[in-house]
């Protein structure tokens, strides 16, 4: 019917172009037909208008459109459309509103042009009424769910006769725009989501009676387009498809989207799923699968495609059966739920994220088992497990699982060997430490066996838990000891050792001295021995303690003959015993001593001294008694230091002429002499042994030198033997020596001489001589003047009146004594000791006395 009428439309249009009127004359004017719209339709929530109209397929047919608004039909869209090619003979064209069309009415109109240019008339207006409102206003849109970031238009239509005076939304008030009569709106850009719990817009309209009318509507965002789209299946019968949906969508969003997948290759129906998953029976026979994830909501959708091949997509799904464990092992087996037997499966159990264990599981039923080796007994584990078909993808690890291996209780023997006072008769104390790795459980050991075997002959002795070491009697055979702890829970191994035969010849072990250069521990080093199959054994002890020691041990594997024992384990100041025994395979034979300290002090004892000392004048003799081989000692003894310091109120202490120092290198020699003293002088000496680190207590004595008498006596008799010796030269001489002297000492011929004149001179000498001398004085008072003594008080001492006595000293002198001892001086004299000046109140005059020196003169 549609072919018919447009074949009837195209006639009429050619028969008006090309026919004359019956006068014969041409038209003037020659209009195509105008087309015509055959269907209009508003689509509310989109704001759309679909028309279609006819079209006749002619080549570049363009058609004009146009779009108005209210009754007066105000244009307010113009398009020119061109039609290149359509299929169809009904052309279809949208239209968007920025205005809700319940608001107003909207009206579309076409025409064509032909041959481009020539345009036909245009089509009546069809029209799309919008709201009429009799009673109550209303708001468009409304309920509506609007893309976030657009802009939107909103509007009230009221009846007639009301005046709208405001537009509220979101309590933000906007200008009013007047679309036409009865009809006002706003215009709002950049929708964003409210952030409160409901995610709506609210918008009122008011008007001059202050009546409201309310609407709201609802502001969400598009469907985003599938990621990271994959699908797997872990059993060949179900498949898993997972996507990443983009962004997350509010709880509250109205929005709701729904996602299907649909299997293009197959005639099932579309299968619906969850947001970001999807799960769906595997097609029979269906190894290739092309799908497409299709995401819907009110604001559109989005597609994603997808294709895999599902025996390439194997996850395996795992569950963990069993887990058995043991002291130093356990067996995990675990299912693998599907029919994979045709795939190759490999599966990975880990107990940490250090080892891993990879095996192949292809059995039928589905069960796999494995044994883990080397675990650590008494300790806690966790265990995980996952599979891959071929090799290609790994499924999930199993949620980890507990366990704890079961304790294992080992000892470490060591013994001590005795020979009794019977030669037939040794002594053994076997000891033995318990040894529990890992700390999971609390072991209770109930206690230990010990048991001993010589030649076929048996024994068995019981020791309680708390007891670590059994005493046994044996003969100079050779034994074999065995030592097990019994448990409640878990397992135990016991621990062997074999008791030399007793060996009256046997090599004296290698005696060394270590030296503690450093307080970091005991590095020990001994000679390799090619008899050592089975390792060496070091045991040491602390020498010279009063407290029995407690004897330790540290087993060497077979191949190293060096042990680094660290100073945390030694006390400093103490000398250590180290015993190195080589491990045979007929008992441990003892290869070397070595002896040493951690750490050597100086704080050693003070030697002992031993009288009576051997004492001269200008030497002492020491000797002392000291155990320089004692182990309490704290330090090696390497010598002694003896030290003499003279003491007295003439001498200086620390002086080099009054300090011996003498060392002894030797710890053996107890005695020294120190010479070179001098004589009846008291020394201070002092001897303390000597270590590495220096002198330690010194023991302190005081002696005194003896006095030389012989060579006192030397220098009284040397003058008398010099005297008498001049006599006996002198003796054959007397005569001549008689007469010389004779000639000195008697008056010459003729003279006289006057005995008062005499005395005065050597009265005068002897004061002069006395003035001369330099002695110490009690009192001293020097007083020299300028001014010029007077020429009547100069007088000499030769013209003074003699005097036969002196006042004594301390007595009060006379003016007339006093006189006689002041001289008078001249500007060049100076005294060359000034003694004591007399007080004297003369100021023309020096006076200089000396009231110590005035004495009585006989």
């Amino acid at each position: 019917m549609i072919r018919f009428r447009i074949s009837v439309i195209n006639l009429v249009r050619f028969y008006l172009i090309f026919s004359e009127d019956y006068s014969g004359c041409c038209m003037d004017t020659v209009w195509p037909p105008s087309p015509s719209i055959i269907h209009l339709q508003a689509i509310s929530d989109k704001q759309s208008l679909v028309v279609s109209w006819l079209v006749n397929h002619s080549r570049g047919d363009i058609y004009e459109v146009q779009v108005s608004r209210t009754e007066n039909y105000n244009v307010i869209y113009n398009r020119n459309l061109s039609l290149i090619s359509v299929d169809s003979d009904e052309y279809t064209w949208t239209w968007t509103s920025d205005l809700p069309l319940e608001c107003v009415d909207h009206s579309v109109r076409i025409r064509h042009f032909y041959n481009q240019s020539v345009p036909s008339p245009w089509s009546d207006w069809i029209t799309n009424h919008g709201a009429q409102m009799k009673v109550e206003t209303k708001i468009f849109p409304f309920q509506r769910m609007m893309r976030e970031h657009t802009s939107a238009m909103f509007c009230c239509v009221h009846p007639r006769g009301v005046n709208i005076t405001s537009m509220i939304l979101n309590r933000n008030k906007y200008p009013l725009i007047s679309i036409g009569a009865g009809v006002k709106a706003i215009a709002v850009g950049n929708l964003t989501i409210p952030t409160g719990l409901i995610k709506r817009l609210s918008l009122s309209c008011n008007d001059a009676t202050d009546v409201i009318g309310y609407a709201w509507n609802y502001i969400s965002f598009p469907p985003q387009k599938p990621r990271n789209l994959s699908c797997a299946t872990s059993d060949m019968t179900t498949v898993i498809c997972t996507w990443e949906s983009g962004r997350k969508r509010d709880p509250y969003d109205h929005n709701k989207q729904t996602h299907t997948i649909h299997i293009e290759n197959s005639d099932q129906a579309p299968i619906n799923c969850e947001q970001s998953s999807c799960t769906f029976p595997a097609v029979p026979q269906l190894d290739e699968y092309n799908i497409s994830l299709v995401v819907k909501d009110q604001l559109g959708e989005e597609t994603e495609s997808y294709s895999f091949n599902i025996s390439d997509r194997v996850f395996p799904v795992v569950e963990v059966n069993r887990v058995s464990p043991g002291s130093t092992h356990t067996t995990v087996s675990w299912i693998v739920p599907g029919n994979l037997t045709q795939l190759n499966l490999l599966c990975q159990v880990t107990t940490d994220s250090d080892s891993t264990t990879e095996l192949s599981c292809n059995n039928a039923s589905g069960l796999c088992q494995v044994k883990l080796e080397h675990l650590l007994p008494n300790t806690r584990y966790s265990t995980r497990v996952r599979c891959s078909a071929n090799g290609r993808l790994w499924g999930d690890w199993t949620q980890p699982i507990s366990f704890i291996t079961y304790p294992l209780v080992t000892l470490d023997v060591w013994r001590r060997i005795k020979q009794l006072s019977d030669t037939m008769t040794r002594q053994v104390t076997l000891l033995w430490t318990p040894h529990v790795p890992g700390s999971a459980v609390t072991v209770n050991i109930q206690g230990y066996i010990v048991q001993w075997s010589q030649e076929g002959q048996n024994w068995t002795e019981w020791k309680d838990s708390g007891q670590t070491q059994a005493e046994v009697s044996i003969n100079p055979g050779q034994y074999d000891f065995s030592v097990q702890a019994v448990v409640h829970t878990g397992s135990t191994i016991p621990a062997h050792i074999t008791i030399p035969q007793g060996d009256d010849g046997e090599i004296l072990p290698v005696k060394k001295r270590l030296s503690s250069t450093t307080a970091a521990g005991f590095n020990l080093s001994w000679v390799e021995q090619d008899s050592a199959t089975c390792g060496y054994t070091v045991e040491w002890c602390i020498m010279g303690n009063t407290v029995l020691c407690t004897l330790q041990w540290l087993k060497v594997p077979e191949g190293n003959n060096t042990l680094f024992l660290p100073a945390k384990n030694f006390k400093a100041g103490c000398r250590y015993t180290f015993k190195i025994y080589g491990c045979t395979e007929n008992g441990h034979r003892l290869l070397e001593v070595q002896t040493g300290y951690s750490q050597e002090l100086k704080s050693v004892q003070s030697p002992s001294l031993v009288e009576p000392f051997q004492i001269t004048s200008s030497s002492v003799t020491l000797e002392w008694s000291y155990d320089e081989d004692d182990p309490a000692h704290s330090a090696f003894i390497t010598g002694y230091l003896v030290t003499a310091q003279a003491v007295g109120s003439g001498t200086l202490l620390g002086h080099a002429a009054n300090l011996f120092n003498v060392s002894v290198a030797d710890p053996r020699r107890k005695s020294v002499t120190i010479e070179g003293l001098q004589q009846n002088q008291e020394y201070a000496f002092s001897v303390s042994a000597l270590t590495e680190e220096g002198p330690g207590q010194p023991t302190n004595i005081t002696i005194r030198t003896r006095t030389n008498y012989s060579a006192h006596l030397a220098k009284i008799l040397t003058p008398i033997l010099l005297l008498l010796g001049c006599i006996i030269l002198l003796w054959p001489q007397r005569k001549i020596l008689k007469s010389v002297l004779k000639e000195i000492f008697t008056y010459p011929a003729g003279m006289n001489i006057n005995t008062p004149e005499f005395d005065s001179f050597l009265h005068e000498t002897s004061e002069r001589l006395q003035s001369q001398k330099v002695e110490e004085c009690s009192f001293c008072d020097i007083e020299i003047l300028n001014t010029r003594p007077l020429q009547d008080e100069t007088t000499a001492l030769r013209d003074a009146e003699p005097m036969n006595t002196l006042p004594s000293p301390g007595s009060q002198l006379s003016p007339s004594a006093s006189s006689l001892s002041c001289v008078p001086l001249q500007t060049e004299y100076c005294p060359q000791s000034v003694t004591v000046s007399c007080d004297r109140t003369i100021l023309q005059q020096t006076c200089i006395s000396n009231k110590t020196y005035m004495h009585n003169i006989e």
